[in-house]
């Protein structure tokens, strides 16, 4: 199994800034390949929004490629999303994910957090 914990929502102006955290524990976290966040608006499904696998591959929603940069610190077991020029769109809860790949391939198991709320708001 896999925990993951989000951090760093909250409430922010159009065109600034969060940086949002997330951690994941457990003995599966050895198998986790690509980590990432997806977001839920008010109203509207699940989205994807960016990922980054264990080698350092990123891929963005097209929605936030220019604003939204992804990092990771895999001896952390830590992904980062790093959130520029803000705007009402974005407003969402913000859910970590982790793929453990090794899971009845070639699908892989999808591991999530609880989320972490982003208000973009003046």
């Amino acid at each position: 199994q896999v925990q993951l914990v989000e951090s760093g929502g909250g409430l922010v102006q159009p065109g600034g800034s969060l940086r949002l955290s997330c951690t994941g524990s457990g003995y599966a976290m050895r198998s986790v390949d690509a980590m990432g966040w997806y977001r839920e608006a008010p109203g509207k499904q699940r989205e994807f929004v960016a990922t980054i696998t264990i080698g350092g591959t990123t891929n963005f929603a097209d929605s936030v490629k220019g604003r939204f940069t992804i990092s990771r610190d895999n001896a952390k077991n830590t992904v980062f999303l790093q959130m520029n020029n803000l705007n009402p769109e974005d407003t969402a809860v913000y859910l970590c994910n982790a793929h453990d790949p090794s899971v009845t391939p070639p699908y892989g198991l999808d591991y999530w957090g609880k989320g972490t709320l982003v208000t973009v708001s003046s």
